[in-house]
């Protein structure tokens, strides 16, 4: 059993997705490893990952959407607004969502389906650099 952990920066522009599936597969390649599994996990609290669709940026563009109504940064009641308006909905979305994500690895490469990427997903309004710790394990 063989082991490869890297690490990445994303820069976001604020809300929104941010795809990094070429940057994984990148790392999944230096690895070395053929099956096993990959798997990537955000340092962070108010940005998430997910695996979403990839070919039709109206999906993300809904995705977004749907958020601000299920959290919207209006709502009253907060107690944690240090940093602003959008700090606690972002650590909440963060919560609905995921902070690692597993993928199969089979003759090299994720075994991802036709229409699936990864994403960075950013729930904060304001830019910011996301690192990311990528984790193949196999043989």
């Amino acid at each position: 059993m063989a082991a490869h952990t890297d690490t990445f920066e994303v820069a976001t522009r604020g809300k929104g997705t941010y795809e990094i599936t070429d940057e994984v597969e990148r790392i999944v390649r230096a690895s070395g490893i053929r099956t096993g599994t990959v798997t990537v996990f955000i340092q962070h609290t108010s940005a998430s990952l997910i695996i979403f669709e990839n070919a039709d940026p109206s999906a993300q563009t809904d995705l977004k959407t749907f958020f601000e109504r299920l959290v919207p940064e209006d709502s009253k009641g907060f107690v944690h607004t240090l940093e602003g308006p959008d700090d606690m909905t972002s650590h909440i979305r963060m919560v609905l969502t995921r902070s690692s994500e597993v993928i199969p690895l089979a003759q090299g490469r994720m075994q991802l389906g036709t229409w699936q990427g990864i994403f960075v997903f950013e729930h904060r309004r304001a830019p910011h650099r996301r690192r990311l710790v990528v984790s193949v394990v196999g043989e």
